[in-house]
């Protein structure tokens, strides 16, 4: 039975990045504590996952698996992204550098401890947020460079007995030519941007502060839709697109008193999707909720209570991004022939 007959679906995925995905914007003394809070949060986020039925999707950097600088260095792609923005890659002096000596000493970028547990929950999976935190956009990356990356994202992950079917790439830089890389490496499928000009993918040097400031105010007030979508739309082409529907931001201070505006947009969305059949997709970082882990964690509570509600009253399901995307392929005869 197809999902838009059986009932809508509710899609959780975090992009598990630790500093590998924020190196080149801030520094450990400036945003450390937010990087080494995750080591809290990822635990709290899994048991709150637990009490509510919640199943997610961990896109994780393959880079934080490791347990050592030196295995890290001795499980290198053969070949590296030669970004135009030198400072996007991790590779050269930063590893040598700015990396500890392992994952006891250096919690901002060795997780693999993180990893397991978030492996031997019931219901949670594991999927790729590419080995490097490769950037698809970038000017003078090429193919080739991003199928080593991912091979050895997928190679690390299989070490560890974790089979990746599922991708989110790095700062939503969607690069369509290489859906077909994915897909040649058993990616079944990705999680694409909202369908809106506030949303589609750009590099780092194209993107605007008005995009930016118009999607700061979407979080609050519903500027670009619901963002919810039709199994049909979903299964158009393979892998399967499991788009974004909205970015949890995190706890901020000086907008505290939006907070409820905020919680609304959420809320309002999910029980669109919910009562249409139409699948809602929420993600964030978990160092978003790396501090102020209080305010946080009181946020996601009220949404996850507000999920199990709607699963109740409408069979609003959780599940993660390949169950659904395997969901889609079964009712779509010969859709892993298209791309």
């Amino acid at each position: 039975m197809s999902f838009s007959k059986s009932g809508g679906k509710f899609i959780i995925s975090l992009d598990f990045e630790l500093m590998w995905g924020v190196r080149d914007i801030v520094t450990i003394d400036s945003y450390g504590q937010h990087i080494a809070g995750v080591h809290e949060a990822i635990p709290k986020m899994l048991a709150c996952f637990q009490r509510h039925n919640i199943k997610a999707t961990f896109a994780t950097v393959g880079l934080l698996f490791f347990s050592s600088r030196e295995e890290l260095l001795n499980n290198l792609p053969h070949k590296k992204p030669n970004y135009k923005v030198t400072n996007l890659s991790p590779y050269g002096d930063y590893m040598v550098k700015s990396v500890g000596k392992d994952h006891h000493s250096d919690r901002y970028h060795f997780a693999p401890e993180l990893v397991r547990l978030i492996q031997n929950s019931p219901g949670q999976e594991i999927g790729t947020h590419t080995f490097s935190h490769y950037y698809c956009l970038e000017e003078w990356q090429t193919i080739d460079d991003f199928r080593d990356d991912l091979q050895a994202a997928m190679i690390t992950a299989k070490k560890m007995g974790i089979n990746i079917s599922s991708i989110v790439f790095p700062r939503n830089q969607f690069n369509i030519n290489y859906l077909e890389v994915c897909k040649e490496a058993g990616i079944i499928t990705y999680r694409n941007n909202e369908e809106s000009w506030l949303y589609n993918a750009r590099s780092g040097e194209k993107e605007s502060l008005l995009r930016r400031a118009f999607r700061l105010v979407d979080a609050y007030v519903n500027l670009t839709g619901h963002h919810c979508y039709t199994e049909k739309y979903m299964s158009a082409k393979f892998p399967v697109n499991i788009p974004s529907s909205r970015f949890l931001r995190p706890y901020y201070s000086k907008l505290q008193f939006l907070d409820w505006l905020r919680l609304r947009r959420i809320k309002k969305s999910m029980t669109h999707a919910a009562k249409n059949n139409l699948m809602y997709h929420l993600w964030w970082h978990p160092h978003n909720f790396g501090i102020n882990q209080l305010e946080n964690f009181s946020f996601l509570e009220e949404i996850l209570v507000h999920y199990r509600y709607l699963n109740e009253k409408y069979s609003f399901t959780s599940c993660t991004m390949t169950e659904l995307a395997k969901e889609i392929i079964e009712g779509q005869g010969n859709l892993r022939n298209t791309i």
